[in-house]
């Protein structure tokens, strides 16, 4: 004779159960989310510091590259190149980026060097190009002069006088003792990593993914 097992139903889960599983869910959710980015950005400061590693000659001479996807010779470059080169090493092309932008909000960006149009070659090699990209597609942070709210990725951008800005990458590397992280960029010196967050006027800080 063929016994018969009783199947029964599930118990209901109570609200309370639904609750819980819910907020577990949601922490679960922020966690990895915020691993993620902070993984991104850690990417980020590890290209920029594979770049230290090039021989580079700061050149700010006028190059015709090809787009998308266009370099200066990789013996060449200035303080924007850094930022370029760090992102597209991680796949992102700032050159198409800020080339399809400006395109798109010509208006928006500034008419510094008389362009009546835009131009692949130099457009995204700009600072305030950049500045500009970076608080209409990235986060702009707070202009600080707390070392703490400075963080690996980070994209500072500073007035050296004059009429001449900067521009430089924050990476995973602090000063000994301090929580003041150290800075990948180009001033002249080639792509070289130094201690210079505060060493002048900083008039942009962001961070783009």
């Amino acid at each position: 004779m063929q016994s018969h097992q009783k199947v029964t139903a599930c118990p209901p889960i109570s609200t309370h159960t639904m609750k819980r599983i819910f907020y577990i869910l949601l922490i679960l959710g922020i966690s990895f989310s915020a691993y993620g980015q902070d993984e991104f950005y850690n990417r980020l400061s590890d290209a920029a510091l594979n770049l230290t590693k090039d021989v580079v000659t700061y050149d700010p001479s006028y190059f015709k590259i090809p787009y998308p996807n266009g370099d200066v010779p990789k013996d060449k470059g200035v303080c924007t190149d850094v930022v370029i080169r760090a992102y597209r090493k991680l796949g992102i092309d700032l050159q198409k980026l800020v080339h399809g932008d400006i395109v798109a909000n010509f208006s928006r960006y500034p008419k510094k060097w008389g362009l009546k149009h835009t131009d692949t070659n130099i457009d995204h090699r700009r600072v305030l190009n950049l500045m500009v990209f970076f608080s209409r597609k990235g986060e702009v942070k707070p202009m600080t002069e707390n070392a703490s709210d400075y963080h690996t990725g980070d994209i500072v951008c500073w007035d050296l006088g004059g009429g001449v800005t900067h521009i430089g990458l924050v990476v995973n590397r602090r000063i000994k003792g301090s929580t003041r992280h150290l800075i990948v960029h180009n001033i002249g010196g080639g792509q070289v990593l130094s201690d210079c967050l505060f060493m002048f006027k900083i008039i942009g800080h962001y961070r783009y993914k």
